[in-house]
C-alpha cells in the first residue's frame, strides 16, 4: 500500500446524466468521511467548467438526509456539462484550482470522453510533480465503456424501456387490426445495447410479444428488409412494434438520420429523427398507419422505474474509486466485474484511463439473432440480472419527491476567470 496523501477531494459528474449517477457521488461521499487522510469532501460544479471557474460546493456540509436521497434522485446533482479542455491554459488553469484548494484526490463520474479529460489532467499533475490521484467512476446509459462488464446506468433505462415497451403493447394490442405499426426510438450513439435491452420487455412464453423488431446500429439498416419484417409481422399480429437505436447506419456507415444541430464539443454528430424516418417508410410503403415516439431524456431520468442492482453497483462504485484513491491507485477507473457462477454477482476492479478513453464497446455478433432483429440467449443472459429489484422513491402529495443540494459554495481565491 502506498503511503496515505493527506489533502481534500473533489467530485464532479460530467456528460448525460442518469438515474443512478447520484448514487455514485452518494457512496465517494460516504467513503471519503471515513477516511482521516481526506480533509474535505468538496463537488465541482458542472464538471470541468464548474472547476475552471473555481465553483466548488462542500459535500461534507450537507445534511445527511441529502446524501442518503441522492440514492434515489436522478439528473446530476452537481450539475453536468459537456465541455471539451482544448488548450493549455484550461488544463492549467485545472491544477491551479487544485492547488488552491489541495485536492489531492479526483473522482470523475462520467463516460469515454469525460475519463479521456481525467486521465489527461492527471498526466500534467505528474508533470509538474504535483501529487494527485485519480479515479474515474463508470457512468453511461449507452453501456458502451471498454473494459467494464456493464456501466452503472444502464441496467435503470433498460428496465424503464422495457416498461415502456410492455405499456404500449397493451395499448397498441387493443387499437390494432393488423394495421398498426408504432416505433419506439431510443438512445445509444454507436452501440445498440439500449435498444436490445427492450427484448427483456418479451414474455418467456411468448415469442410473438413486443418488441417484434429490434434496429441496431451494429446491424446496417436495409429498407427493403425493414419492409419485409414489418410485413411479416403483422400477418401474425394486430400491431408491429418496432425498437430502434437513435444511431442506425446503413451500409456505407452513415447515419439514417441527422440532427440539424450539428455536432457537439466532442464532435459526436447530433441525433435524432430515426424514429420519424421509419414512419415515412411504413406509410410510403404499406398501406397502414404508422406512429413514432422518441423517448428523448424521459428514459435516462426515470428514477420513479429504476434498477435496485443498478443502484446499488453505482453506489458500490464510488465507494470503491475513494477506496482504491486511498490506497495509492491513479489513472484507473473503477469496473464492474461479474463472478464467475450460475448465481449474478458483481465485484469491483480497476483498469487503466488510458484503456478506456474514447473507445466504443459494441454488442458481441454472436448475441444478436441471425435474423438481425431480436437477441439471442446469450444477450439475455447478460443482461437479465440488471433490470432487477425497484428502487424505493418517496412520493409527496401523488409525485415523487427528490432531494435538492444545499450546495454551499468554497471561498474563491484565485483572480475569476470565464469560461463558456
Amino acid at each position: 500500500m502506498s503511503e496515505e496523501l493527506e489533502g481534500n477531494c473533489l467530485v464532479a459528474q460530467s456528460g448525460g446524466p442518469t438515474a443512478v449517477i447520484n448514487a455514485s457521488v452518494a457512496g465517494v461521499v460516504a467513503e471519503a468521511l471515513n477516511n482521516p487522510c481526506i480533509e474535505e469532501v468538496y463537488g465541482g460544479m458542472n464538471g470541468v467548467l464548474g472547476i475552471l471557474n473555481e465553483e466548488i460546493i462542500d459535500l461534507a456540509e450537507e445534511s445527511q438526509q441529502n446524501v442518503r436521497g441522492l440514492r434515489y434522485t436522478p439528473a446530476s446533482a452537481l450539475g453536468t456539462c459537456r465541455f471539451k479542455l482544448k488548450r493549455d491554459q484550461e488544463y492549467e488553469r485545472i491544477i491551479e484550482v487544485f492547488e488552491a484548494h489541495n485536492i489531492r484526490y479526483f473522482f470523475y463520474c462520467g463516460g469515454n470522453d469525460s475519463q479521456d479529460t481525467a486521465d489527461k489532467i492527471s498526466k500534467l499533475a505528474q508533470s509538474k510533480g504535483y501529487d494527485l490521484r485519480v479515479i474515474g467512476v463508470p457512468k453511461t446509459i449507452d453501456n458502451d465503456l471498454v473494459t467494464t462488464d456493464h456501466s452503472p446506468g444502464y441496467g435503470s433505462v433498460v428496465k424503464y424501456i422495457c416498461s415502456v415497451v410492455r405499456e404500449s403493447a397493451m395499448d397498441h394490442e387493443a387499437m390494432g387490426q393488423h394495421d398498426l405499426v408504432s416505433i419506439i426510438e431510443v438512445m445509444g450513439r454507436n452501440a445498440g445495447w439500449i435498444a436490445a435491452g427492450s427484448t427483456l420487455a418479451k414474455a418467456k412464453d411468448n415469442a410473438n410479444d413486443a418488441p417484434h423488431l429490434i434496429l441496431l446500429p451494429e446491424v446496417p439498416f436495409s429498407k427493403d428488409k425493414f419492409i419485409e419484417d414489418v410485413q411479416a409481422v403483422l400477418k401474425k399480429n394486430k400491431y408491429c412494434l418496432v425498437v430502434v437505436g437513435e444511431g442506425l447506419i446503413d451500409k456505407d456507415g452513415n447515419y439514417i438520420a441527422n440532427s440539424a444541430s450539428g455536432q457537439d464539443s466532442f464532435g459526436h454528430q447530433q441525433l435524432g429523427g430515426v424514429g420519424d424516418f421509419l414512419a415515412s417508410v411504413v406509410e410510403q410503403n404499406l398501406a397502414v398507419k404508422a406512429r413514432s415516439s422518441k423517448l428523448g431524456i424521459g428514459q435516462r431520468a426515470a428514477a420513479h422505474c429504476s434498477s435496485q442492482t443498478d443502484n446499488d453497483e453505482a453506489f458500490l462504485a464510488g465507494k470503491a474509486a475513494v477506496k482504491a484513491a486511498v490506497a495509492g491507485e491513479t489513472d484507473k477507473m473503477v469496473i464492474l466485474v461479474r463472478a464467475e457462477g450460475e448465481n449474478y454477482q458483481c465485484e469491483t476492479s480497476l483498469a487503466p484511463l488510458s484503456e478506456i478513453a474514447n473507445g466504443v464497446k459494441e454488442i458481441p455478433e454472436d448475441w444478436i439473432s441471425e435474423d438481425g432483429i431480436s437477441m439471442n440467449a446469450k444477450f439475455i443472459k447478460y443482461c437479465q440480472p440488471l433490470i432487477q429489484g425497484e428502487v424505493e422513491v418517496p412520493f409527496e402529495n401523488g409525485v415523487p419527491s427528490y432531494v435538492r443540494l444545499s450546495k454551499r459554495r468554497i471561498r474563491k481565491v484565485l483572480d475569476p476567470h470565464e469560461f463558456e
